[in-house]
């Protein structure tokens, strides 16, 4: 990531780190949807499902550039609505399968600790 503000809140991780932990990330996602997609016959509204995925999956795709535009409010809202989403993806997915809704739960946790990071640029810049 690249930061265009010489503000940094002191509880934001060292940039070495947060590469690492997208690949993680990105890899429980994906296994996530494909456990979820396995089972698509089970669900009862498989498209609003994967549609909630996609669509906080191309909030976060486009959160960074965003970001680092510094536009704070606009980026803190994309991440709200992913956290949002992504819950709801959690929530819909757990029946039917239960591994596919745990596997974005340390996912939900980034985002929202994003969410914080987001939160505290924005006061600064205010």
């Amino acid at each position: 990531m690249t930061f265009t503000s010489e503000y940094e809140p002191f509880f934001q991780p060292p940039g070495w780190i947060v590469g690492p932990i997208w690949v993680v990330l990105y890899t429980t996602l994906a296994i996530s949807f494909i456990m979820a997609y396995e089972k698509r016959s089970e669900f009862s509204r498989p498209y609003l499902i994967f549609g909630l995925f996609l669509s906080q999956l191309v909030l976060n795709l486009s959160w960074v550039d965003v970001f680092n535009s510094e536009k704070y409010l606009t980026s803190l809202l994309m991440l709200v609505f992913m956290i949002v989403f992504t819950i709801l993806y959690a929530y819909m997915t757990y029946s039917k399968a239960k591994k596919a809704s745990q596997l974005v739960w340390p996912y939900i946790a980034w985002i929202s600790f994003a969410a914080l990071i987001n939160t505290a640029y924005y006061l600064e810049a205010s």
